[in-house]
């Protein structure tokens, strides 16, 4: 996506967390059983939104999105939705979404192959990773190749960080272990990929502090506030957004399983700085995103 294609100045936000499908169809395998567990809680039960879906929602909101599929083939036994087809489709809406792919790390060489074919042929902007779902430690080093190839073509990662929805109410929580998505994990990948810039998705509970000291400590990282009513967020978030990391801070919303008309009810009754709001909203992610005009 051209800045020269786009007009910034009419759009309101910049939701940089999007879950997108390519079919409506009801899934009935072991990624769709977890996320409909997690639907329960927080909207309505319905299938994962279309691209198309996705499109018009945000297009008729003023928004631009980033939009991507979870690939968890070895963490949940599901084949997930293919990362080309939501770029392809994504593709025809320009003026609103921008794809990111997703790769399944535990097939290292496949991933690293996908990462470079998505880049190259369907232009994603960036790759989206779940520890929890997809079962592994982000600094294991066994997947540092798919970091490099990443880097290599100065794309961005996002990382699931703290609690997760999926697998609630499910026994065991669906086999779901929450220890993969600490964030602290990500700080070696920060270090050893510098020039990967890196999304901390969710305010981190219950780790918020090694967030926020990762998002600090590493110039190339960044808080996303996807998934929680800005009226829960945790005090210490609220307070270096305001601060510290008020250019460092983006709007996410979780879409579909947290609605972008919730979360920006919400962002208007919380203790966020004027200022700041439209650091968080927009500018934030249109500098990261490289959208801005020169």
């Amino acid at each position: 996506m051209s800045p020269a294609k786009l007009d910034l100045e009419r759009i309101v936000a910049i939701d940089v967390h999007a879950h997108v499908s390519v079919s409506t169809r009801a899934h009935d395998n072991a990624e769709g059983a977890l996320h409909g567990a997690a639907r329960r809680f927080v909207s309505t039960g319905e299938p994962l939104p279309t691209v198309h879906d996705a499109a018009a929602y945000f297009r008729q909101r003023k928004m631009l999105a980033v939009v991507f599929p979870v690939n968890a083939a070895t963490g949940t036994g599901s084949p997930g939705v293919p990362s080309d087809e939501v770029a392809e489709l994504a593709s025809q809406y320009p003026d609103t979404l921008i794809p990111f792919g997703s790769v399944d790390p535990w097939k290292v060489d496949d991933a690293v192959a996908e990462v470079r074919r998505l880049a190259e042929n369907y232009g994603v902007r960036g790759f989206k990773f779940h520890p929890i779902t997809q079962a592994f430690f982000p600094n294991d080093q066994r997947f540092y190749p798919i970091y490099e190839a990443i880097q290599s073509y100065k794309l961005i990662s996002i990382f699931h960080s703290g609690q997760t929805m999926m697998g609630r109410s499910l026994p065991g929580g669906g086999g779901i272990r929450l220890k993969y998505a600490n964030p602290i994990y990500l700080d070696d990948v920060a270090a050893d990929f510098p020039d990967m810039p890196l999304i901390i998705a969710h305010p981190s509970v219950p780790w918020q502090d090694e967030a926020l000291s990762i998002a600090l400590h590493k110039p190339q990282v960044y808080i996303d506030l996807s998934g929680w009513s800005p009226k829960y967020f945790p005090s210490q978030l609220v307070q270096y957004a305001n601060t510290l990391l008020k250019h460092k801070v983006l709007y996410g919303s979780d879409y579909p399983l947290f609605t972008p008309d919730r979360w920006m009810s919400d962002f208007e009754q919380a203790p966020f700085r004027d200022e700041v709001r439209p650091l968080i909203l927009k500018h934030n992610a249109a500098r990261l995103l490289g959208l801005e005009r020169s």
